[in-house]
C-alpha cells in the first residue's frame, strides 16, 4: 500500500543518451516559472498515508469528446494508408509496371506515301501524254528476340526494385509510428507523475503554512516548500507540453488523419516477442527490403549487359513498295540490314558490366551492414531487457522501502523535510530510469521489426 502511495512523488529523470528514433521529441522545452498559487492553510496535521495519488493531466479542449481507441497496429495501418511518402513509393511501382508494358510492345510499322506529276523528256509521240504517279512503302522493323527478352527482363527487375523500395519506406514509417506511439505513452506517464508530485507538494505546502502560522515551524520551511512547489509546477507544465508535442509528431506521421481525441491502447510493458536469434540472423539479411532492392537492381544490370550484347547482332527491316502510274504498276519487297562493323557498342557494354559490378559490391556490403545493424539492435534489446529486469527485480522495491523508512521518520519528527524529499528524489530517478528502459526496449523491438520489414501488409495495395 505504501509503495502505491509514494508513486505520486516520483519525478522522471531526463534521458542522458539519444534515443534511436524520434530523439528530437524526447527533450522537454524550457519553460518560465509559473506564478505561485495562494493556498489556504490547513489545520489538519500532515499524515503521509493520506497523500494524493497521481492523476493524469487535464485534457485539452479539443479532446473533451469521447476518445477514439487505436492499437499500435491500427496506427501503423492508418499511417501506411495516408502518408505521402508511402503513396509516392506506391506510384513508383505503378510507373515501373508501365515500363514493362512499354518494353513488351512490338515495334510499329512505318508507312511512306509519295505522289507527284511525271514530265516528258521525249516527244509525246514516243512517250504518250504525261500523267501523275504514286507509291506506297511499308517498313516493318524485325526486333532481335534476344534483345527484346533482355529488355523485358530489365523492366521487370525495375518493378521488383520499386516494390522493395515501397517495402522499405513502409517498414521505416511503421517503425517510426511504433516508436512515436510509445514515446507518447512515455510522455503521458511522465506528465501524470509530475501532476501527482505537484499535488503532493501543494498539500505539504498547505500544512507547513498552517504550522508556520501556529509558530511550530520556522518561516524558512515555508520558503523551502514554496521553492519545491515552484520547481514541481515547472516540471509539470513542461511534461504536459512535451506530451502534447509527442502527440503532434504522431499525428504528423499519419498525415493528419488521426483524430485529435485518439487514445493508444498499449503500454510500455507490452512484451517484445521474436523468433529465435539464429532464425532472425538467417532471415534478416535475406528479406530486408534494401537487400531485396539491390538484388533486383543487380538483376536489372545483368539484363542490361545481355541487352547491349544482343544489340550488336544485325537488325532487320522488311520493306514492301507499291508503285503505279498511267502505264505501269509494280509491287516490290525487300529487306534492309544494319550491320555493326565499325562500332560494336563496346562503350555501352563496358558501362553495363561496371554498373553490375558496382551494384554487386554494394549488395555484399549492404548484407554485411544489415547483419551488423541487426546484431546491434538485438544487443540493445537484451540490454534494455536486463535493465527492466534489474529495476523490477529489487531496485525499485529497495527504493520504496527507503521511502517508507523516511516516511515513518518524518511522521514522528525524527527527520526533516529535506531528508524526506531527498529519499523521494532517489525513488523518482529510479522509476524514471525504469520507464526509459522500457522505452528503449520498445525502440529496439521496433528497429528489429524495421530491419526484417515486419509490419501490417494486408492492406498495402500497389
Amino acid at each position: 500500500m505504501f509503495s502505491l502511495l509514494f508513486l505520486s512523488v516520483t519525478v522522471l529523470a531526463q534521458p542522458t543518451v539519444p534515443l534511436p528514433i524520434g530523439a528530437d521529441g524526447l527533450q522537454p522545452p524550457a519553460l518560465s516559472s509559473p506564478p505561485a498559487r495562494e493556498l489556504a492553510p490547513a489545520t489538519a496535521p500532515l499524515r503521509m498515508n493520506e497523500l494524493p495519488q497521481p492523476r493524469p493531466p487535464s485534457p485539452s479542449a479539443e479532446s473533451l469528446g469521447p476518445t477514439v481507441p487505436f492499437t499500435i497496429e491500427e496506427l501503423q495501418r492508418l499511417g501506411l494508408q495516408a502518408n505521402g511518402l508511402v503513396l509516392a513509393a506506391r506510384s513508383q511501382v505503378g510507373m515501373a509496371k508501365g515500363g514493362v508494358v512499354a518494353a513488351s510492345a512490338y515495334l510499329n510499322p512505318e508507312v511512306m506515301f509519295m505522289i507527284g506529276p511525271m514530265d516528258r523528256r521525249l516527244p509525246v509521240q514516243l512517250t504518250g501524254p504525261a500523267n501523275d504517279q504514286h507509291s506506297v512503302t511499308v517498313i516493318q522493323p524485325i526486333e532481335n528476340p534476344f534483345m527484346r527478352s533482355a529488355r523485358i527482363g530489365a523492366s521487370e527487375a525495375i518493378v521488383n526494385a520499386s516494390r522493395a523500395s515501397l517495402d522499405q519506406v513502409s517498414a521505416d514509417l511503421a517503425a517510426q509510428l511504433r516508436v512515436r506511439a510509445y514515446e507518447l505513452l512515455l510522455r503521458q506517464e511522465q506528465a501524470a507523475m509530475e501532476q501527482g508530485i505537484y499535488d503532493l507538494l501543494s498539500n505539504v505546502r498547505r500544512r507547513i503554512a498552517a504550522n508556520v502560522e501556529k509558530g511550530e515551524l520556522a518561516r524558512f520551511e515555508l520558503i523551502r516548500a514554496d521553492t519545491e512547489m515552484q520547481s514541481a509546477a515547472n516540471r509539470k507544465e513542461a511534461a504536459i507540453l512535451t506530451a502534447e508535442r509527442a502527440k503532434v509528431f504522431l499525428m504528423q506521421l499519419t498525415a493528419g488523419t488521426l483524430p485529435a481525441n485518439f487514445q493508444i491502447i498499449a503500454s510500455l510493458k507490452d512484451p517484445a516477442n521474436f523468433p529465435s536469434l539464429e532464425e532472425l540472423r538467417q532471415q534478416v539479411p535475406t528479406i530486408n527490403p534494401d537487400v531485396v532492392r539491390l538484388e533486383a537492381e543487380q538483376e536489372r544490370a545483368n539484363k542490361r549487359i545481355s541487352q547491349e550484347r544482343a544489340s550488336v547482332l544485325p537488325s532487320l527491316n522488311v520493306l514492301y513498295t507499291h508503285y503505279q502510274d498511267q502505264q505501269f504498276s509494280s509491287n516490290t519487297a525487300g529487306m534492309s540490314v544494319r550491320v555493326p562493323i565499325f562500332y560494336r557498342r563496346r562503350g555501352e557494354i563496358d558501362t553495363a558490366i561496371y554498373d553490375s559490378a558496382r551494384i554487386k559490391e554494394s549488395l555484399e556490403y549492404r548484407r554485411y551492414e544489415i547483419a551488423q545493424l541487426f546484431e546491434a539492435a538485438w544487443q540493445m534489446l537484451q540490454i534494455a531487457q536486463r535493465r527492466v529486469d534489474m529495476f523490477e527485480g529489487g531496485l525499485i522495491k529497495e527504493a520504496e522501502n527507503a521511502v517508507k523508512v523516511a516516511e515513518a521518520a518524518y511522521k514522528f519528527g525524527e527527520r526533516g523535510l529535506i531528508e524526506f524529499l531527498d529519499t523521494q528524489r532517489i525513488l523518482r530517478g529510479i522509476l524514471g530510469d525504469s520507464l526509459l528502459a522500457r522505452f528503449d526496449l520498445q525502440s529496439a523491438a521496433a528497429e528489429i521489426d524495421r530491419l526484417r520489414a515486419h509490419y501490417p501488409k494486408e492492406l498495402i495495395a500497389e
